[in-house]
């Protein structure tokens, strides 16, 4: 297949680095950044720079750009896109705002359109901590419609396997952003939170893997967050309420001096950790 990644940072940089290392597939690149542009060249993570032309020659197109600037490209290019008859995955960590207009303008002009987030990352973003092996073992989330047909499917469950993710879950856009308020967007929050105690600044010595753990998604770009977490808002919202409700009786059992009460908060949160499973 000829694929084209727009937007070449962390996730779309792993994409295209997954993609050369891991497949026979043709990977046409596209960045605002120039730098990373000749970067993604020189290491070969592209085969070339996407031009218009190119991009009507494209069987796949990963949009790895936040939810705005996601729709905008997507408009700017629905003609060429059209052109194509290409399928058009964007990465957004949100649905809700995306794929509703996404798949009006790929019905408009088309081409297929189905909403995608890989469930991979790191604290550090960029091109330069891309790799060919983020993906491994992650699971991408798909949010098909009644337009999306089998084969579609089927076409885009080989690459993405292919690239290292280990199974494909479908949902839909809502149940989609209310879960991933809760796991992924709430985690952000709780982060910035703590290390933002005083003592933050004096815990060299005395720290270990639990501060790592729980401070290490506190290294974020604000900006694209800010983005994000304003889309959802309304479920992430309502996750944080439930955070701050939760603290409330481990705050009164300290003040308190209440054993029992600590103990029975402890446990509670200890048999919830069993029932939600995983690491």
């Amino acid at each position: 297949m000829n694929i084209a990644i727009i937007g070449l940072g962390l996730i779309g940089g792993s994409y295209a680095k997954a993609t050369k290392s891991r497949t026979l597939h043709t990977v046409y690149g596209y960045d605002l950044d120039q730098e990373v542009m000749m970067f993604a060249r020189m290491t070969g993570a592209m085969d070339k720079a996407l031009t218009n032309e190119l991009l009507e020659t494209c069987d796949l197109v990963l949009v790895a750009l936040r939810p705005g600037a996601a729709l905008k490209w997507t408009e700017d290019h629905a003609t060429m896109l059209g052109k194509a008859k290409c399928t058009l995955v964007d990465i957004c960590g949100v649905k809700r705002a995306v794929v509703g207009k996404m798949a009006d303008i790929a019905q408009a002009n088309g081409f297929k359109y189905i909403g995608g987030h890989p469930m991979a990352g790191k604290e550090q973003g960029g091109f330069v901590n891309a790799t060919d092996a983020l993906f491994d073992g992650a699971s991408m989330i798909l949010t098909p419609d009644a337009n999306t047909d089998l084969p579609t499917l089927e076409m885009l469950k080989n690459y993405f396997t292919d690239i290292g993710f280990a199974h494909l879950t479908f949902t839909n856009p809502d149940e989609h952003d209310r879960i991933i308020a809760y796991t992924s967007q709430l985690a952000h929050i709780v982060s910035g939170a703590y290390v933002k105690s005083p003592t933050a600044q004096k815990r060299r010595g005395f720290s270990a893997g639990s501060f790592r753990d729980l401070t290490r998604v506190a290294r974020l770009d604000e900006n694209m967050w800010t983005e994000l977490m304003l889309d959802n808002r309304e479920y992430l919202a309502d996750e944080l309420r439930i955070l701050i409700d939760n603290l409330q009786p481990y705050l009164e059992a300290l003040e308190q001096n209440d054993a029992d009460k600590l103990r029975e908060c402890l446990k509670e949160g200890r048999i919830a950790k069993a029932s939600a499973g995983g690491n």
